[in-house]
């Protein structure tokens, strides 16, 4: 208890209100000091007062201002010796906000009980006003002297049913303004909170109360961009807010990459500045520069912009924002702890300065007395000390704000090449193009006009042109330092008529110039890279950081990433269909980028493409079965197992997945519930949604192929595999492997897989079988030396020569069995002296090749080579010969 004395007496000395209110009301100082040690919490509120008791406003208000105080006088002391960090001081504040607010309500209705209670004219029920925290109340981060925004909304239009009726609309317009008096009113008692209204549609010419509809109404047809940020921590706190967020969810979050926000708030900051310039405001921590509006602003620009692809973002608390800006790397660890640290010293330094005399006040007192205080309870000897600290924080706020608010193209010289963009309709251009680099200046110059005589360009918003207007002439000079400089400025204007309707890409490619050069060296690569950016335009953001871009992926931490953003949207399927495609086809462009930077090996990508094939197939598969109703267990004894190029971890960029589906379930509803399990999961998969296609899948290989079922027990495909099956069915089964599901059954799968391909075959009839598959191959797709794939002596034959060997000797060597890649295997067939090591080496490296062509030849959308293999050929079909004993 002495300690206790010291810390208030202590507290008296730096806060006049805190003194006044302890002289004023000794029975304070005796709660204080006996509950000191303890945080002003929820019980101790309800403690506080025979709250049911109140039958009015006026007998509540003393109630209500008495808490506050109570509540005030812990916080100071508390804070001042170092016993409350920010969190307990603005979680405390707010706790007690939504306390009064509860508290007052159901008194204010008591006093309008003539009129009965209103009722809903569509629904028959009785209605409830639904009271909205706004701001910092509605993240729980209120200050100590703060307003509370507040609205108020109630669900339907229609009549109370009392003595007196009235209009549900006038009848909660009279309750929210007694709910106000409660809490707003001065009294000789003082007030709890003073209550903004603004916030609410239409600001102060709006009505006090709307209704659900007409709220929606207004957020469709007239919410302004600085209402979608206002709107970021709104939280409902008495009513039903199960529609509420549902209405304004999409509203504040745009489905895509929304960074037109950076200019409705960079306007929004510069009308900030504009105001504190004019008051001359530069000391106010708050709106000032470097000050707290300013760590708010970076984080709910994010959180505009990203919020409705990354709910982890949809977040009231700033402080909680920036934990997951750091977790996905949007912000460097490093800043936000920068951020936060000067988010932490701002708050206290804000709440000391309140604390000093209970005014609502953010600016920096001019007298030294109270200076020295200021400095002395934040910890510094002096004012100057102090004033050295904050300066330090709030140039590193200004720095971390410029950095991700600064406009490149604002106040900077017009770009060289303006002029050859404007002056294009009037001016023969091809010259200066040519000059340039430019091979085919005067096609070039036509394509330019032709997207300036566009019926696209000629009608897009004059804010979107603007933004075209300045990106074509840097996109013109960085295409013209390519070696095709025509094909690649030709595919970029592809680009930009295809994104010309979405301001928020154009906005992208303007906030950040740094994106084009990597957009242009992509686009002079590959025609393939170039056609998936067209059509899947949101792939930009992926350029915005060379880190993550060029990162080689962490396929842990990518799938838990995905899990979080697949159980965020849990019951919303479209929404997890789009999740998978959004996640699928960000990581596929960034291995394409990795792949044209020279960091992975043909072998090395197609493997990193099938993990992220089997990550997709694993995730979707558990979130479709959880989709399933009436489903007998939660974990599904079900099983994917993958053929061809997704067995053999030999994908491409656009590789069908060949699969099989099996199950190991005996409840009696297992057959029907996988069937389900499967259509849905071909479904999930192959549909094409707004964002786009995942994957398209091939069944053909189950058992009795499209005639069979679709999914089939361990058993009937084990006894198919051993007596129905055909030889070429046994060849599929040399590049097969589980994929994701149920363990056991990829287990039992392996077991059949070995004892299928290691039985003894009579090799003279085998090879017989073997050429005549590849006969009828060649008959529907003969041979032609442009396609290494069909040539002779190209893949396929390579692929039969591989499966050949396997299953004729895989009875003596079981080693065959393992699923390493044709590569691998004619390396393990030459170790066992089953072929010469010369022609095993020289079958490795021509297949080798051939992937890399093939790989080439599908970045650049073709089906040929121009590189014809002759050598390779020859070596293969030299292989053929000694292995098949047959002219290829």
């Amino acid at each position: 208890m002495p300690a206790n004395t010291a810390a208030i007496a202590s507290a008296r000395a730096f806060s006049y209100y805190l003194d006044r209110l302890l002289g004023a009301r000794p029975e304070q100082f005796e709660r204080l000091a006996a509950r000191l040690d303890h945080c002003f919490d929820l019980a101790e509120m309800t403690a506080f007062a025979d709250w049911p008791a109140f039958d009015s406003i006026d007998a509540l208000m003393p109630a209500l201002r008495q808490l506050r105080a109570a509540v005030m006088a812990r916080l100071i002391t508390r804070d001042h010796a170092g016993l409350a960090d920010l969190h307990e001081v603005v979680t405390t504040i707010s706790a007690l906000a939504d306390f009064a607010v509860q508290q007052a309500l159901p008194v204010a209705r008591r006093s309008l009980a003539q009129f009965g209670d209103p009722i809903g004219e569509e629904s028959g029920e009785m209605q409830q006003l639904i009271v909205i925290g706004m701001g910092k109340l509605g993240g729980f981060e209120l200050n100590v002297s703060s307003d509370i925004d507040l609205i108020f909304i109630y669900p339907e239009d229609g009549d109370t049913n009392g003595q007196r009726k009235t209009s549900n609309h006038e009848y909660f317009t009279r309750l929210g303004k007694e709910l106000i008096r409660a809490i707003n009113d001065l009294t000789y008692d003082g007030q709890v909170f003073r209550v903004d209204m603004r916030l609410r549609p239409y600001g102060d010419s709006g009505p006090l109360v709307m209704s659900l509809a007409a709220l929606e109404n207004y957020l469709l047809s007239q919410g302004r961009e600085w209402e979608r940020y206002a709107w970021i921590k709104a939280r409902v706190m008495c009513g039903d807010d199960s529609y509420l967020s549902q209405l304004v969810r999409p509203f504040v979050y745009r489905k895509y990459m929304d960074y037109g926000a950076y200019g409705a708030m960079r306007e929004l900051h510069a009308q900030i500045r504009r105001e504190v310039a004019r008051r001359d405001m530069a000391e106010n921590i708050k709106l000032g520069p470097g000050g707290i509006r300013e760590v708010e602003f970076i984080a709910q620009v994010f959180q505009l912009i990203r919020g409705g692809r990354e709910r982890r973002l949809q977040l009231k608390s700033t402080r909680d924002t920036y934990a997951v800006l750091a977790e996905l790397r949007l912000l460097e660890p490093e800043t936000v702890s920068e951020l936060l640290e000067a988010y932490t010293f701002l708050r206290n330094l804000e709440h000391r300065l309140q604390y000093l005399d209970d005014q609502q006040t953010q600016n920096l007192p001019t007298g030294e007395e109270n200076r020295q205080r200021i400095a002395a309870s934040m910890g510094f000897a002096d004012w100057h000390g102090f004033l050295d600290v904050l300066n330090q924080h709030r140039r590193r706020v200004t720095r971390h704000f410029e950095q991700v608010f600064f406009l490149p193209t604002e106040g900077a010289a017009a770009h060289p090449l303006q002029a050859l963009w404007q002056e294009l309709a009037d001016n023969d251009i091809s010259a200066t193009l040519q000059q340039l680099g430019y091979h085919n200046a005067a096609d070039v110059q036509r394509q330019l006009r032709s997207l300036a005589a566009s019926q696209r360009y000629q009608q897009m918003p004059d804010s979107s042109r603007k933004k075209l207007d300045a990106l074509i002439p840097p996109l013109i000079e960085v295409a013209a330092g390519f070696d095709n400089p025509d094909l690649t400025l030709s595919r970029i204007l592809t680009l930009l008529e295809t994104i010309s309707r979405r301001a928020s890409y154009l906005s992208l490619l303007q906030e950040y110039p740094q994106t084009l050069q990597r957009l242009a060296s992509l686009y002079s690569a590959s025609a393939w890279v170039s056609a998936y950016l067209n059509r899947h335009p949101i792939l930009l953001d992926e350029l915005l950081d060379a880190r993550v871009l060029y990162a080689s992926p962490d396929w842990p931490q990518l799938a838990a990433q995905l899990e979080q953003q697949l159980a965020d949207c849990q019951g919303d399927v479209e929404a997890q269909m789009d999740t998978l495609r959004h996640f699928q086809h960000a990581q596929t462009f960034r291995l394409v980028a990795q792949d044209l930077a020279g960091m992975w090996t043909l072998e090395a990508l197609s493997d990193e493409l099938s993990a992220l094939a089997d990550m997709v197939l694993d995730a979707t598969l558990r979130h479709a079965w959880l989709d399933l109703p009436k489903r007998h267990c939660e974990v599904p004894r079900f099983s994917i197992i993958g053929y061809g190029k997704l067995g053999g971890k030999e994908l491409g960029y656009a590789s069908d997945l060949d699969v099989i589906f099996l199950y190991d379930d005996d409840h009696p509803d297992a057959p029907e519930l996988y069937s389900r399990l499967a259509r849905k999961l071909t479904t999930w998969l192959t549909s094409v949604t707004a964002a786009g296609s995942l994957y398209d899948i091939d069944l053909r290989l189950r058992p009795n192929g499209t005639s069979g079922l679709l999914v089939s027990t361990v058993d009937a495909f084990r006894q198919y595999q051993q007596k129905d099956a055909w030889l070429w069915e046994h060849q599929a089964l040399t590049r097969a492997r589980f994929v994701c599901g149920d363990a056991a059954i990829g287990q039992q799968f392996e077991a059949i897989r070995h004892q299928v391909l290691t039985q003894p075959r009579d090799i003279g009839p085998l090879r017989d079988e073997v050429l005549g598959m590849r006969n009828k191959m060649l008959e529907s797709h003969p041979p032609r030396d442009a396609d290494v794939k069909h040539a002779r002596g190209g893949i396929v034959d390579v692929e039969f020569i591989t499966q050949f060997l396997i299953l004729a000797h895989a009875s003596q060597h079981p080693e065959l069995t393992r699923n390493s890649g044709n590569i691998a295997l004619l390396g393990a067939a030459a170790n066992v002296g089953l072929i010469p090591a010369e022609l095993a080496s020289q079958g490795q490296s021509a297949y080798r090749h051939y992937r890399r062509l093939q790989h080439a030849a599908r970045l650049n959308d073709s089906q040929t080579t121009d590189d014809i293999p002759q050598e390779d050929y020859r070596h293969v079909r030299e292989l053929w010969r000694c292995v098949m004993q047959d002219e290829a």
